[in-house]
Order: structure tokens, then C-alpha cells, then sequence
């Protein structure tokens, strides 16, 4: 993933405005990840959009109080469950690749043992991708978003 976007803060603006600002690019970054999310051959895309989600979250907690509790509470709740499947699916692939990438340094007898090991976890993997599929349809995220640019709008209100 590319490092996060800086944002341009302009020091006389309202802590408001700043928050405003921050959230809208940290959204952004996360949507711009959901291409391939699901992809279990290019497992980058859920870790890059998981990153952008971790950020997105962080800086909803620090600027919650310039948004409107409700509304808040209720993104910060959908960011929490998007970033949560995200990470079920990507403790797998980090399980999976750490897996294989012992398969060359164990002993011949060791590696059908091994095999179904990354062969289980890779069962897990696509059950957890069958879970996070919803979570990151377009319709959903879309919604998302919306709530998102909502918040945006009623910052400092």
C-alpha cells in the first residue's frame, strides 16, 4: 500500500474543519482499496484496505467530538465491523503465507503433515472471504460512504 495521503491542514481552520478534512481523505483511502479485496490470489488488497480502514478508524476516535454522537457512533460501529471481517480474512493470509513459506525447510515427512495444515487454513480463508464478501459489496459500501460524507458535512455541528 502506498502511505497514507497527507492532508493538508490549514492552521487557521476549525478543529472541525481539520476533522472534516482528515475524515473525507481517510474514507477515500479505504474505498479506493475495495478493488480486489476478495481476490484470494492478491491477498495486498485486503491488507492495503485493512490499513486504510485501521487509519479511517483512528481518526474518526480522535475528532469524535466534532461530530454529532448519533451519527458518529453509528459509522464508527459499521467502520469497527468492516475493519474487524477485514482482519479475520487477513490473519489467515498471514497464517497461510507463513505456513508455505516453511513448506521448503521441513522434513519430508513433515511436509503432507504441513500440507493440510495450509490446506485447512485455506478452507477458513475462503469461508472468511464468504463473510467479508457482503461487508465489502458495493451497495453496502456505498452506503457507507454515504454516512461517511454525511458526517463530513455536519462536522463542528
Amino acid at each position: 500500500m502506498a502511505s497514507a495521503r497527507k492532508v493538508e491542514i490549514d492552521c487557521e481552520a476549525s478543529f472541525a474543519a481539520v476533522a472534516a478534512s482528515v475524515i473525507e481523505v481517510r474514507s477515500d483511502e479505504v474505498f479506493e482499496q475495495a478493488e480486489g479485496v476478495l481476490d484470494l490470489d492478491d491477498v495486498e488488497h485486503v491488507h492495503d484496505m485493512r490499513v486504510a480502514t485501521r487509519r479511517l478508524r483512528a481518526a474518526l476516535e480522535v475528532f469524535e467530538s466534532c461530530f454529532p454522537p448519533k451519527r458518529h457512533r453509528k459509522v464508527l460501529k459499521r467502520v469497527k465491523a468492516l475493519a474487524d471481517a477485514l482482519g479475520q480474512r487477513r490473519d489467515l493470509d498471514v497464517e497461510i503465507g507463513l505456513l508455505e513459506s516453511l513448506a521448503a525447510e521441513v522434513a519430508d515427512v513433515d511436509r503432507a503433515a504441513l500440507a493440510r495444515l495450509i490446506e485447512e487454513r485455506q478452507a477458513k480463508q475462503r469461508r472468511a472471504n464468504d463473510e467479508l464478501a457482503p461487508i465489502v459489496a458495493s451497495k453496502r459500501l456505498e452506503k457507507l460512504r454515504k454516512r461517511l460524507a454525511k458526517l463530513v458535512r455536519k462536522a463542528g455541528a
